[in-house]
């Protein structure tokens, strides 16, 4: 490495943002705990926290193959 080249950090430091989207998405329950707009028959409050566990699985293998890509 150059003396004048700052170190990067490692990838999986800043991958971390990924795993605080489903954090950030049910922090507040306020803004989705509503029955409309419905899908399928099911309100919106079960069908979006059932829409951030499928995302939430998708980010985290994600981030799981980003991170062992490091190591």
């Amino acid at each position: 490495m150059a003396p004048n080249a700052s170190p990067r950090p490692p990838r999986s430091r800043t991958l971390w943002l990924l795993l605080a989207l489903p954090y950030a998405g049910l922090l507040f329950p306020q803004l989705y705990a509503r029955n409309t707009p419905a899908l399928f028959g099911f309100p919106f409050f079960y069908w979006y926290q059932l829409g951030w566990v499928l995302l939430t699985a998708v980010l985290l293998g994600l981030y799981y193959r980003l991170t062992k890509a490091d190591s």
